[in-house]
């Protein structure tokens, strides 16, 4: 990896890290890079530590514009919630949104409005003066809210308080400036049609909502939404299918779901989870069919039902039943080069740099850190 020093100065101070703790989180993350790669995937190697705003001064186009790239910050939770009053590190959502602008992104994805009680603003800002703060501090960075791991309602019919509660974050996600508003679960825990079909049902009705606030109601999946529905076969005790058409659940959920209502965001990680997990299922007739995941090929054919991504690396461990270990963005084998470039579309995609594990216990700098070496991975993509 080619290393420019002055860059990693800068960030070293603004992190408040001495030289030698750097220097160890570096060689950590690069040493990640190294490992085989899983069902074809090509590894995605660190980028050059300078890249200019406007993406465009390498060998190509880049894959990800400028203006496309954001985080969810839900990987710089740590920093959000630590109190100002005690380190020098950046703190709260102002100072997040500070740094993160530093590092070069434009856009980020909430993961709830809490922060430190003694962060600006306070502890909640869940509300319609809250989020007029966070819009302002947003504003002075040049940063976009682009969407919300917020609130759905679990129940169905919906309450009236469940009710009155999705409107305020419609109200909050328009004040924040969002094009979307979403959840980081799925429509439903469930293998079985029926329970699909409810879910399409609620998220019919809060999309609609959605749309009349001007906003694309999306949901975010995990690697179990990618398995194979239940929907025929023999019935089990309970008068439940147990054998499968080959049609995996999410496939479903597109297929009964308004393209004009209902959207999604793929976590890019946990569909390869997926890829590895979900390969075989029994027919109706009990035979055993195989049937390898594409992700990339699951975006193609319903390219603008995906506004967002999750931007997730990870290195091989087929150890662990989900064949990856999470690590900072393009330092993994995810082939990340071939799936933007096969899903295509550069100025409709939203990508979100996402590690679930950056924030560390001995290490309070790193979530920053990794978030750093995702904006430049990230950026460094090209055709």
């Amino acid at each position: 990896m080619n290393v420019n020093h002055n860059s990693d100065d800068q960030l070293r101070r603004s992190l408040g890290l001495g030289r030698r703790s750097f220097l160890s989180t570096c060689t950590a993350v690069a040493a990640g890079a190294i490992a085989a790669p899983v069902l074809g995937a090509a590894p995605v190697h660190a980028a050059p530590q300078t890249e200019n705003k406007g993406g465009e001064n390498g060998k190509g186009q880049v894959l990800v514009p400028a203006d496309r790239r954001g985080i969810i910050l839900y990987t710089v939770r740590d920093a959000i919630g630590r109190d100002p009053g005690t380190t020098t590190l950046p703190s709260g959502f102002r100072g997040v949104f500070e740094q993160l602008a530093r590092f070069g992104y434009q856009q980020v994805e909430f993961a709830g409005y809490g922060q430190h009680a003694n962060a600006p603003g306070g502890a909640s800002l869940e509300s319609v003066e809250g989020a007029k703060q966070l819009r302002r501090w947003l504003d002075d960075n040049g940063l976009r809210a682009q969407g919300n791991h917020g609130f759905i309602p679990g129940s169905w019919p919906l309450s009236g308080t469940d009710l009155d509660t999705f409107k305020k974050h419609l109200e909050i996600a328009n004040i924040l400036g969002m094009a979307h508003v979403g959840t980081g679960g799925d429509p439903t825990s469930s293998a079985y049609k029926a329970d699909w079909d409810v879910a399409a049902e609620k998220w019919h009705a809060l999309g609609t909502l959605a749309r009349g606030a001007g906003l694309k109601l999306y949901t975010h999946n995990h690697d179990a939404a990618y398995g194979f529905l239940l929907d025929g076969g023999p019935l089990d005790a309970q008068g439940r299918p147990t054998r499968s058409s080959g049609i995996r659940k999410l496939e479903y959920f597109l297929s009964i779901t308004d393209p004009k209502t209902v959207w999604l965001e793929m976590d890019i990680f946990w569909a390869h989870v997926a890829q590895y997990k979900f390969r075989t299922y029994t027919a109706h007739d009990g035979s055993t069919q195989t049937n390898i995941f594409d992700p990339a090929g699951l975006v193609t054919r319903n390219n603008k039902r995906y506004p967002l991504f999750h931007a997730k690396d990870g290195v091989v461990n087929a150890t662990n039943g989900q064949g990856y270990d999470m690590v900072p963005f393009g330092t993994g084998v995810i082939d990340y080069h071939t799936f933007f470039s096969r899903v295509g579309h550069r100025n409709y995609h939203n990508p979100m740099i996402e590690q679930d594990n950056a924030p560390s216990s001995t290490n309070p700098g790193q979530s920053l850190e990794h978030a750093a070496i995702g904006y430049r991975n990230l950026a460094a993509l090209r055709r």
